[in-house]
């Protein structure tokens, strides 16, 4: 059964979703099977249909992987922040602290999420030049979006993380994933939601982001 969403409610209500995963309600197979059915319907680079998705239910699998989780955590490194990095976080009031806020609940929780869902795309592309990245990250980012959607219209909740990013490679072997075939793209914590009333985010204006003809 499906929420009853219009398009644009679906695009818009899909939320990166931390405090309200419901942590007591294990998600069906079939459901998860239905989403990874429509992400590969995404458009891809090609029609090459490099994508891969890992699933990770079992109790003493998910332990394993939240471990590496909470590791990798503290190691991930980010691009210093610019200033108009600073102002769009900070241009409604108390949203990035939110959002930290609810990293820290995931992080405290990670252990009893239902299902982690570990999107790969065989190719690494360390170093490449950035169309080559621009290939393979453009064929994986479609689907997994699609994923995403498919798993809010079925009133489940999703949060991307990199978090795997620092300790793919031991991530990959807890898999079993071949590391130098395949790129762990992103780690999905994925459960369903305590209620369904989500809402647009609050975003810093079009005419911020929006570019007609030149830049």
């Amino acid at each position: 059964m499906t929420l009853d969403l219009t398009p644009d409610e679906l695009l818009s209500t899909t939320r990166a979703v931390r405090k309200r995963l419901d942590l007591t309600r294990p998600v069906p197979r079939e459901l998860i099977e239905e989403c990874v059915d429509l992400a590969v319907q995404a458009p891809t680079g090609r029609n090459r249909q490099r994508w891969h998705f890992l699933v990770v239910t079992e109790p003493e699998q998910r332990r394993a992987v939240a471990d590496i989780f909470l590791r990798a955590l503290p190691l991930t490194t980010a691009h210093p922040l610019t200033e108009r990095d600073v102002w769009r976080m900070n241009y409604h009031r108390g949203s990035t602290e939110r959002v930290f806020d609810g990293l820290r609940h995931l992080a405290d929780n990670i252990h009893r999420v239902p299902a982690f869902v570990i999107p790969g795309v065989e190719g690494r592309t360390d170093n490449a030049p950035v169309a080559v990245q621009a290939g393979a990250w453009g064929s994986i980012l479609p689907a997994v979006w699609s994923f995403m959607l498919a798993a809010r219209a079925r009133g489940l909740g999703t949060v991307w993380t990199t978090a795997q990013g620092p300790l793919e490679r031991e991530l990959a072997q807890v898999l079993g994933v071949p590391y130098e075939e395949v790129m762990l793209a992103a780690f999905i914590p994925l459960a369903f939601t305590v209620g369904t009333d989500f809402r647009p985010a609050a975003r810093i204006p079009r005419k911020e982001v929006l570019h007609w003809d030149r830049w």
